[in-house]
């Protein structure tokens, strides 16, 4: 069951695949969707310095039959959208006071969270739960900002039992991924899709046999086209927020949902495992007794 993901978010999701003139149609929904809901095509070509064709080429490759379904998507989705808050979420600006960088932090944050879960293809997370609780390991690649996610992803599964390890630098994650084999799941995060460090390792480890799994903003984006299973996320990076906290957030969203899939049809070696690896740094924490034998 695919998620319920709105037209803008699709739209940004494929932006980096479409042409140039489709691109220009593409912003003006992501910019403007209450407005372009209200456009005829011929209007909204001219807005988009574009042709009808270029429209209609834009709306199947966002998966609709023409323009007129896209047209009441759009008038839909505006109809129940709360409007009023929207103008927050607009780019930080230099002359924004730290008030408003604040809010219109906060309020990209949990957007990104809000609308990463409506878009999660939920058969596709299902497979993805199956293939790493019955992988006998699993590597995590992801570099730069990625790196983080990839590292919390590795401690949740060693957590509860489940061996994995996370790689960011390119020479190791190369060769680990060489000795993978059709036992084991690669799960590469990227939120570009476009990042060759781990787009190599993903590739070396698909090449041994591995099960691939990506986790990136974009669905067309090359390191899609190297996995078995891919998994979205619906972060929209800006002007200051290149690796923004919202990509992040929005990633662990999705890398929480695979976890407690594992967690769950692995529940008891799950709870034996959580239960010793808790005993094991209880003492670690002030005001706690420390067993000393």
């Amino acid at each position: 069951m695919r998620g319920t993901a709105e037209t803008v978010v699709r739209a940004r999701g494929l932006l980096p695949s479409l042409s140039p003139a489709e691109q220009r149609v593409a912003r003006v929904i992501i910019d403007e969707s209450a407005t372009a809901a209200r456009l005829t095509i011929t209007d909204l070509a001219e807005r988009a310095g574009s042709s009808e064709t270029t429209v209609i080429r834009f709306c199947r490759a966002m998966g609709f039959a023409g323009y007129s379904e896209l047209r009441l998507t759009l008038a839909t989705e505006a109809g129940r959208r709360d409007d009023g808050g929207e103008p927050v979420g607009s780019d930080i600006s230099p002359g924004d006071d730290l008030a408003q960088v604040v809010k219109k932090i906060a309020f990209a944050d949990a957007r990104a969270v809000e609308e990463t879960a409506a878009q999660i293809d939920v058969t596709v997370l299902e497979q993805v739960v199956e293939v790493i609780a019955g992988a006998r390991r699993v590597d995590v690649y992801g570099v730069g900002a990625s790196a983080f996610v990839a590292a919390d992803f590795q401690h949740k599964l060693h957590r509860i039992g489940r061996v994995a390890f996370a790689w960011s630098d390119t020479h190791v994650a190369l060769t680990s991924a060489a000795l993978l084999d059709e036992r084991d799941v690669a799960f590469a995060i990227s939120h570009t899709g476009s990042t060759t460090d781990t787009i190599d390792a993903f590739t070396e480890a698909k090449r041994h046999g591995a099960r691939t799994v990506a986790l990136t903003n974009f669905p067309k984006s090359p390191i899609a086209g190297v996995a078995d299973l891919v998994l979205t996320t619906a972060a929209r990076e800006t002007t200051y927020r290149s690796g923004a906290m919202a990509s992040r957030l929005a990633q662990l969203t999705v890398i929480d949902c695979v976890f407690v899939g594992v967690a769950q049809r692995t529940f008891q070696e799950t709870r034996t495992a959580l239960d010793a690896t808790y005993t094991a740094v209880r003492d670690r924490r002030i005001g706690t007794d420390r067993r000393r034998g």
